[in-house]
């Protein structure tokens, strides 16, 4: 198991190194091949009607005037053992792990990144307990109960609840639960300071979050569920006198619980690197709406941190994941 994880960490690290070339090149080597010059690119970053000397110099400062893979070994490098950067009037140094400076406010990138973490990890987290578990209880019951009244209506809300849009349906939860009936506070509140302010404030996200993401894991459940109990394993476990509750359960929705790990992880990874559309629709100022200034400002630093950042979580979910195969499906560790 150890060489395993060391072979999958390897491997990430590989990975990384891919999603970072590839970020980098989208954004400095395809303008370059299309024709536009080092002084275009800084021309970006400076006000209106700026003179050869301001252009020459912001191209100087963000390394513009550089070729593009020496950029990108400095940007490595500076992951690894920080970096010096020279932002105009002041030089200033950079502890490792160092993502760059914005280019448009000249503020380090890393830790704006791990202050917007706790909002992020905060709506994943909790709105990944309730889809996780809302979705496999009506997954399960809608199996045990197929074409019944009570599958066809759950299944008609997991279908709906796939269908809505974020911006929909949470504006709608706002307007009812925070304007028309204001139970629900709307300013994010730290979970050090007020955790009940805090579970208060992001609960309506935690919601409309689930909604989405319960309709897949219900259909998921629902279908794995049909397919296990009817194995040979669950006729025996029946013929053996087994009471009903603990072949479902320990027989039934453990067996079927490999794939819904599979995409938990995913899902979970990729909330982790920041929901934009939730962010911004319940102004959470986390890592989706900071991904957000990035690509309106093309902003290559806040961009390649949020990119890094999300591909991290989603390698380490996928490692997780593969680690919880083997106590999820016993099948798995015989294989």
């Amino acid at each position: 198991m150890i060489s395993y994880i060391l072979r999958r960490t390897f491997a990430a690290v590989i990975l990384l190194l891919v999603v970072s070339a590839v970020t980098f090149a989208i954004f400095f080597l395809l303008p370059r091949l299309a024709g536009q010059t080092a002084d275009q690119l800084a021309q970006q970053y400076i006000g209106k009607s700026p003179s050869k000397a301001d252009i020459a110099a912001v191209k100087h400062n963000l390394g513009l005037d550089q070729p593009v893979y020496v950029q990108y070994w400095h940007f490595i490098k500076g992951i690894v053992a920080g970096a010096t950067y020279d932002l105009g009037p002041t030089t200033v140094h950079c502890d490792a792990p160092c993502f760059g400076y914005s280019f448009k406010n000249h503020q380090a990138v890393w830790p704006e990144l791990t202050s917007r973490i706790p909002v992020t990890a905060s709506l994943a987290a909790g709105a990944a307990v309730l889809w996780l578990l809302s979705g496999v209880v009506v997954g399960v019951i809608s199996a045990l109960k197929p074409r019944s009244f009570f599958d066809r209506l759950f299944m008609g809300v997991a279908l709906a609840g796939v269908s809505l849009p974020m911006f929909f349906t949470g504006k709608l939860a706002q307007l009812i639960f925070t304007v028309e009936i204001p139970i629900f506070g709307r300013t994010y509140v730290p979970l050090t300071e007020n955790p009940a302010q805090w579970a208060n404030t992001l609960f309506l996200a935690w919601c409309s979050l689930a909604l989405l993401y319960s309709a897949i894991y219900a259909r998921l459940t629902r279908s794995g569920m049909l397919e296990t109990m009817n194995e040979d394993f669950i006729r025996t476990a029946r013929a053996k006198g087994l009471v009903e509750r603990s072949v479902v359960v320990k027989h039934g929705l453990r067996s079927a619980l490999t794939p819904i790990i599979t995409v938990f992880g995913m899902d979970l990874g990729l909330l982790l690197g920041g929901a934009v559309i939730t962010e911004s629709v319940f102004s959470l100022h986390g890592i989706g709406e900071y991904a957000v200034q990035g690509i309106t400002d093309n902003d290559l630093p806040k961009i390649l941190g949020v990119t890094l950042l999300a591909a991290f979580f989603v390698v380490i979910a996928n490692l997780v994941v593969d680690v919880l195969y083997a106590a999820a499906d016993p099948r798995v560790r015989l294989s």
